[in-house]
């Protein structure tokens, strides 16, 4: 009977237990989601209004009614782009390799997965340290675009590699082992059969890790961004800003006209990043659609 009675309040409090660790849990999301909502309520109401074909189109200005974000937003676009050049390549080849090449259980490929998981949650500012350091003095390639791409691409390789990996898992042994029965070497094994599998979760982490870039502010100004161009840039060594710059450039200035733009750029910058997350989810599906 005691036994019996002990395994009963046990379970009672264990049930309350749960329901108290999800009241707070929703609490903690409700919260959250709150404050997220005033958020984009504050930047939406002060920034749509601001927003026309003329502040898309016009450089920056020192007077708040004239100025624009052409620059800023054709900086970002090359910035993201040439971010993406970079970054892709590299982390979907080191992927294939840890995944496809290596021993799984090798001492080294345990210490790379270590070191790249660590990566993937280091503050930013740090990429940014590391490319002031690296990039503009070491390689003497100054405060340019491609010092700042390069940045970039420090930061989201080690996401790029930890998606393509997964992605990579997910394709059955028995597609390996079925085209290696035919004849198939290995690259020709991934090449037309194991990576058209894993396309789809391979594009979605390359888009996500992209629209996490795009949205990056503290490594540009760690290597020293500029926060006002009015010119656009015309080659890899060229200075630029980008819009998490122009945007942190307004709200440091007193001139409420100028905090009205910045809101207006905080929009543009989400409706990008909106427009690239939903770009990684039709592309998901589609893909997922061709190959099931």
């Amino acid at each position: 009977m005691n036994s019996t009675r002990q395994i009963k309040m046990r379970l009672i409090r264990q049930k309350w237990g749960d329901q108290v660790f999800q009241t707070i849990a929703v609490i903690g999301v409700l919260i959250a989601l709150t404050t997220l909502a005033a958020l984009l309520i504050d930047a939406l109401s002060d920034g749509l209004p601001r927003i026309d074909w003329k502040f898309l189109t016009s450089f920056p200005s020192r007077k708040p009614a004239k100025a624009g974000i052409f620059s800023a937003l054709v900086g970002s676009l090359y910035l993201i782009t040439l971010t993406a050049l970079i970054a892709v390549p590299v982390g979907v080849a080191a992927a294939i390799y840890l995944e496809e090449y290596t021993s799984q259980n090798s001492r080294i490929n345990r210490i790379i997965e270590v070191n790249i998981a660590n990566l993937a949650g280091v503050p930013s500012i740090i990429y940014g340290l590391l490319g002031l350091e690296v990039f503009v003095r070491a390689m003497r390639l100054e405060r340019s675009l491609l010092a700042g791409a390069l940045t970039l691409a420090l930061l989201i390789l080690p996401i790029i590699i930890i998606s393509a990996r997964e992605a990579i898992r997910t394709v059955p042994n028995s597609i390996r082992e079925a085209a290696y029965a035919l004849g198939a070497t290995r690259w020709q094994t991934i090449q037309d059969h194991v990576l058209p599998m894993a396309f789809p979760g391979i594009l979605t982490g390359i888009i996500l890790s992209v629209s996490r870039a795009i949205g990056e502010t503290a490594p540009l100004i760690a290597i020293g961004a500029l926060t006002y161009v009015a010119f656009l840039p015309d080659g890899l060594r060229s200075p630029f800003t980008a819009l998490p710059i122009q945007i942190y450039n307004w709200v440091s200035r007193p001139q409420k006209g100028f905090h009205t733009n910045a809101a207006a750029g905080i929009v543009i910058l989400l409706a990008l990043t909106l427009l690239l997350n939903a770009l990684a989810i039709f592309l998901r599906n589609h893909y997922q659609k061709k190959h099931s």
